[in-house]
């Protein structure tokens, strides 16, 4: 049998040296709800087990002067679900964390874990990427800021180096008029994975689609953005339906999804498409609500 070691560091350089002496063997827990079952599957098998809760990683969540949002990467996703500045940010954001599993997960697990999980399959990703959120990394050549676009890689992996730690999130200003909606297709319990998810923000000027921008889990090896399908809807009127099915509908040529017990992969691609179009419509219905108002 491993012996496995638990240690809690009193600094985030503390844990960058002990992730350098270690290597291999040591692997960081946050709120543990990924590692625990990693652990018990023994898909992971470090011998020292380096937990955050002391490291001075804040759980924080505020607005900064100018507008950007900083989330500390120890905020639990029930706190980001709760947060009235999230809601003031965006709406949606909130809502968002509030699909993630269930609440006894939401409470426990954090947001930097999930990010650094790298699951192609969970909420987060895809909603941070169509906030185009970066986020901030210390490691051992001092820190570092990365679009989370860059952070996700392959299937469970990300390109953090071996002595990382991700420290905070940030996201940027909103656009002048600009909502979000996260939509997810899960046809079993509601703490299940989604069979597809998708995330839909843009802003609207003079009544046509502006800064669009669509993100998908559970899509491919990665959360993915889907530009084309960005670059079809902005400019388009905001009433046109149909070119929101035109934009929708060349999502099924941008994903890869993997086949599961939740469905083939053409299943899961029809599935991206049609839940693309219903998270656009639900946003167009949004922004006409606000209008009338």
């Amino acid at each position: 049998m491993i012996s496995l070691d638990y240690v809690e560091p009193e600094s985030v350089q503390e844990t960058v040296g002990l992730l350098e002496q270690h290597g291999e063997d040591a692997h960081l827990i946050a709120g543990g709800t990924s590692v625990v079952l990693m652990l018990k599957q023994q898909l992971i098998s470090p011998t020292l087990l380096i937990g955050l809760g002391r490291a001075g990683i804040h759980n924080g969540i505020r607005m900064t002067r100018d507008g950007c949002v900083e989330i500390g990467a120890l905020a639990s996703h029930r706190e980001v679900e709760l947060s009235r500045t999230i809601a003031d940010y965006a709406n949606g954001l909130a809502e968002a964390f509030g699909h993630i599993a269930t609440v006894r997960v939401r409470n426990q697990g954090t947001i930097g874990g999930n990010l650094a999980h790298a699951d192609p399959a969970q909420d987060p990703p895809p909603v941070l990427l169509a906030l185009d959120a970066t986020v901030r990394v210390t490691g051992s050549d001092g820190g570092r800021t990365m679009p989370i676009s860059s952070l996700f890689v392959d299937y469970y992996e990300t390109s953090l180096q071996p002595t990382d730690v991700i420290t905070a999130v940030e996201l940027p200003p909103r656009p002048a008029n600009s909502h979000l909606v996260y939509l997810k297709y899960v046809p079993r319990s509601q703490d299940d994975y989604a069979t597809t998810g998708v995330a839909v923000s843009a802003a609207f000027a003079a009544g046509r689609w502006a800064d669009v921008r669509i993100a998908l889990s559970a899509a491919g090896p990665v959360p993915m953005r889907i530009g084309t399908a960005e670059t079809a809807l902005d400019g388009t009127d905001a009433d046109d339906s149909a070119a929101v099915r035109r934009a929708a509908e060349i999502v099924a040529d941008e994903v890869d999804p993997l086949a599961d017990m939740r469905g083939s992969a053409d299943y899961k691609r029809e599935m991206a498409v049609v839940w693309t179009r219903r998270a656009l419509l639900q946003l167009a219905t949004r922004r006409g609500e606000e209008m009338r108002g």
